[in-house]
């Protein structure tokens, strides 16, 4: 067991400490290696050193490096040194999340990491959450608790008794709201299609003066950091709008929730701890291993109310928090360990850095590309970046050749009727040198194709 776990951590850290210097995206050659993990299961078993060895020589080669400084295709963070080595931790200690008394290390690290984050955003004191696999969970889990709020107040035991008969509820939602907001809502039976959507601002921001006359019982979903500008909706203006008729509000702030740890920023998340609920994940800019999402409710009662499970054989102490009363799940691995060690690493004051950071670095891609003559399609108030090379077919070929090329990596996405480029910096380990680097790589390649195209 020593000599297999020693193996394994050389050839993890080998494959960390080469990401900055090899390619982001895998060669094809490395690529098409990946059939020889097609086979039938063996009849006999394999050593263990083989088996690793195999996935080392394999898998590492065909993996993109989305843990590198250089991945900007998604809201992708890497790993903190501390929480990829608490991730290990934690791994071997292998404990089932569920309660308190059973697991008393990791269930009082996850309820002091939650409450530093509730404090670093400036979300309600008291406030409660649970840890979940990411931002679709979290959305799911909040919205939960939102159902269950609404509907108790019109007098309906949903936990109880269901969606049939119930009283109709309204939920509101921004034009370019998430898929992922959307997936949760069809979970919860509230349907996916059945939304009232409001309009939106050039830069994809929820008009708060387009909500319609609230009546009844009624969920609004607003979103910080939409995932093509990084724009946020005004919360405050929606909450202001939603109080006098007892509407929920929840906040899908998958990554845009930690612009409340920056003092310089905060002010683009106004008015987001007047909100009922918010979802987020660690994995993106706190930089913590896969996979790690947070559902946070300002009543922890509402939460408990829609999440909490009981058996003869859970033997749940209720002077405690048991974690399995505020998730789905009742099984789950420890993820508070690496966000409880990432917050200790930064500090409130790391925290800061790191996001203001990132969007400096998204500033200076935007700087460079229109230098270079290329269109910026957003207002660069974020981490993220749309960048336009023409037509969409021109923007499509860049978009390839850069893949192909390795030095980066950046996703395509469409928005408002154009195709554009989406660079997304998240990483706590990209440097100025990183971004120029990868900009010389991408004007050099769109250059050469926009010059083609012309000829």
């Amino acid at each position: 067991m020593r000599a297999l776990l020693n193996d394994a951590a050389n050839r993890a850290i080998d494959y960390i400490e080469n990401l900055p210097n090899r390619r982001v995206a895998p060669a094809d050659a490395a690529v098409s290696r990946v059939a020889e993990f097609v086979e039938p299961l063996p009849e006999k078993g394999t050593d263990p050193a083989a088996i690793l060895a195999q996935l080392d020589d394999i898998g590492s080669a065909a993996s993109v490096a989305m843990a590198g400084p250089r991945f900007f295709g998604f809201v992708i963070g890497g790993s903190l040194p501390s929480s990829t080595a608490a991730n290990w931790l934690a791994t071997a200690w292998d404990q089932n999340t569920t309660m308190h008394r059973i697991t008393p290390a990791v269930s009082t690290l996850e309820q002091v990491a939650l409450d530093w984050i509730i404090d670093m955003l400036g979300l309600p004191r008291g406030a409660g959450g649970g840890f979940v696999t990411g931002a679709t969970v979290a959305n799911f889990t909040a919205l939960a608790a939102a159902r269950h709020s609404v509907l108790e107040a019109a007098g309906w035991d949903v936990e109880a008794d269901g969606l049939f008969g119930a009283p109709e509820i309204t939920v509101l939602v921004g034009e370019e709201a998430h898929p992922t907001l959307t997936k949760s809502l069809g979970l919860l039976g509230l349907g996916r299609n059945r939304v009232i959507t409001v309009p939106v601002d050039s830069q994809g921001r929820m008009r708060a003066n387009r909500l319609p006359r609230i009546d009844g019982p009624t969920i609004i979903c607003t979103q910080v950091g939409n995932i093509n500008t990084g724009a946020c909706d005004p919360v405050a203006s929606v909450c202001e709008h939603a109080r006098p008729a007892s509407a929920w509000v929840h906040v899908d702030g998958a990554f845009g929730l930690w612009l409340a740890a920056s003092p310089t920023r905060k002010d683009f998340v106004d008015g987001i701890g007047l909100a009922d609920s918010w979802a987020t994940d660690a994995h993106k800019w706190l930089n913590v291993p896969y996979d790690s999402g947070l559902a946070i409710v300002r009543d922890p009662a509402t939460l408990r109310a829609a999440m909490a499970i009981t058996a003869a054989y859970l033997q749940m102490d209720p002077s405690v928090r048991n974690p399995a009363d505020y998730t789905p799940e009742l099984s789950r691995r420890a993820r508070g360990v690496e966000v409880w060690a990432a917050l200790k690493e930064l500090g409130r004051e790391g925290v800061a850095a790191m996001i203001d950071r990132d969007c400096d670095l998204a500033k200076r891609f935007a700087d460079g590309f229109r230098e270079a003559g290329y269109e910026v399609l957003n207002d660069v108030v974020m981490n993220q970046v749309m960048i336009s090379f023409g037509e969409a077919q021109t923007t499509e070929s860049v978009i390839r050749a850069i893949q192909e090329d390795g030095t980066c990596w950046c996703g395509i996405t469409q928005w408002q009727g154009r195709t554009a480029m989406r660079i997304s910096v998240c990483n706590w380990s990209t440097s100025a040198e990183d971004v120029e680097r990868s900009l010389e790589a991408m004007i050099r390649i769109a250059g050469q194709i926009t010059t083609a195209g012309r000829e």
